[in-house]
């Protein structure tokens, strides 16, 4: 597992995810609109969609490209099918953001 600075809480708008290249994988990173921070692999395991451009609600990240559903904190999808891979994101009290990456 490894951990990376990606920046500060400013730079995701609440409801919203951005993507980030970690480590050679590409990570959605959500800043939820109650402060919460949660990552997943930004590409959906159905198809490859954007997840980082994904509705976020209710603790859930919806696809693009499918409407599949993957939940923030895990990763499972909704439907039973493939998860993606979940990540740990902190916070520092700078309102720095670091991402510590899974592994798989």
């Amino acid at each position: 597992m490894s951990e990376h600075i990606i920046g500060v809480l400013d730079d995701i708008p609440p409801g919203e995810g951005r993507a980030f290249v970690l480590d050679d994988r590409q990570i959605a990173v959500y800043r939820l609109r109650d402060g919460g921070l949660r990552a997943l692999d930004a590409a959906c395991p159905h198809h490859g969609g954007p997840l980082a451009d994904g509705l976020v609600d209710a603790g859930v990240v919806v696809c693009p490209l499918h409407g599949r559903a993957y939940d923030l904190a895990t990763g499972a999808e909704a439907g039973g099918g493939p998860p993606a891979c979940a990540h740990t994101v902190v916070l520092d009290p700078d309102g720095t953001m670091r991402v510590t990456l899974a592994t798989g």
